[in-house]
C-alpha cells in the first residue's frame, strides 16, 4: 500500500489489523496512531511545535524514524492528525437561531484553549485542507451555526474559514510572543509597561497618535483583543 492508499484507509471505518512490520525496531510493543499523536502532542507540551520532527518524534517513542511511515505519511500528514485530536475536544452546541453569535464565539473560544495548551500548534492548522473527521466536524458545526443564524452559505463558509485562520493566527503569535519573552533581552513584546516607556518616548511631531494614544494601543487583558477581533467579524456578519 503506497503512503496516499495508507493516507486515504485511515478515514475509512476501522477494520482489525493484519499482519506486523518485518523491519526491526527497538520497541517491543507494536505502535499505533494514537500512540503516535499523544507523543507528538506531549514533545509539543514540552518544548514547542518547533521541536517536533519526525526523528525526534521517533526518539521519544523508542523507535527509528521508518517506522513511523507504517502509520503516518509525513509530517503534513502528523499535523493533519494533531489538530482532529484536538479539535475532538470540542463541545459543538445544537444549533440556535437565538444564540447563534454566542456559540460561534464559544467555539471559537475552545478552539483556542486546545491550541494555547500546546505552543505553536496552530502553526500546523494553516494552509491546510482538512480531511479529517473531527476537524470536519468542527466546520461542519460552525456551518451550521451560521446558516442558523441567517448568514448566507456563501458568507457562512467563508466565514469559517476566515474564524479558524484567526483562532490559529491568535494562537501562533501568542506562542511566538510567549518563546521570545524567555529571553531577557526581548522580554517587552509581553511587557506593557515597557511598550508604553517606548511608545513615550517617540518624537510626538512624528508620531503624534501614538504617543497621544499609547494607553489604547497597549490595552487588554488575557482574552480582551480576541474577543473583540471575534465580535467584529460576527457583528459584521449580523449585518451582512
Amino acid at each position: 500500500m503506497n503512503p496516499r492508499e495508507r493516507r486515504a484507509a485511515r478515514h475509512l471505518p476501522p477494520s482489525p489489523e493484519t499482519g506486523t512490520d518485518p523491519r526491526p525496531r527497538r520497541r517491543t510493543a507494536p505502535i499505533t496512531v494514537d500512540q503516535v499523536v499523544e507523543t507528538a502532542l506531549d514533545v509539543i507540551a514540552g518544548e514547542g511545535y518547533e521541536a517536533l520532527t519526525m526523528r525526534r518524534l521517533a526518539g521519544a517513542l523508542d523507535t527509528g524514524p521508518a517506522s513511523l511511515y507504517a502509520h503516518v505519511v509525513n509530517k503534513a500528514d502528523l499535523d493533519e492528525l494533531l489538530i482532529g485530536r484536538l479539535c475532538a475536544g470540542l463541545d459543538l452546541p445544537e444549533s440556535d437561531p437565538a444564540a447563534w453569535r454566542e456559540q460561534i464565539r464559544g467555539v471559537c473560544g475552545q478552539l483556542r484553549d486546545q491550541y494555547l495548551k500546546y505552543p505553536g500548534v496552530s502553526r500546523a492548522a494553516l494552509a491546510m485542507a482538512p480531511t479529517d473527521r473531527e476537524t470536519l466536524r468542527v466546520s461542519e458545526g460552525m456551518l451550521a451555526i451560521l446558516l442558523a443564524g441567517g448568514v448566507a452559505p456563501q458568507a457562512a463558509a467563508w466565514a469559517v474559514d476566515a474564524l479558524l485562520l484567526y483562532v490559529a493566527a491568535y494562537c501562533l503569535e501568542r506562542s511566538i510572543a510567549h518563546r521570545r519573552s524567555a529571553d531577557d533581552d526581548t522580554e517587552w513584546v509581553v511587557d506593557r509597561e515597557e511598550l508604553l516607556r517606548r511608545f513615550a518616548a517617540l518624537p510626538a511631531e512624528t508620531f503624534p497618535h501614538t504617543t497621544r494614544h499609547a494607553a489604547e494601543l497597549t490595552a487588554g487583558e488575557g482574552h480582551d483583543r480576541f474577543d473583540f477581533t471575534l465580535g467584529l467579524m460576527v457583528d459584521g456578519l449580523a449585518r451582512r
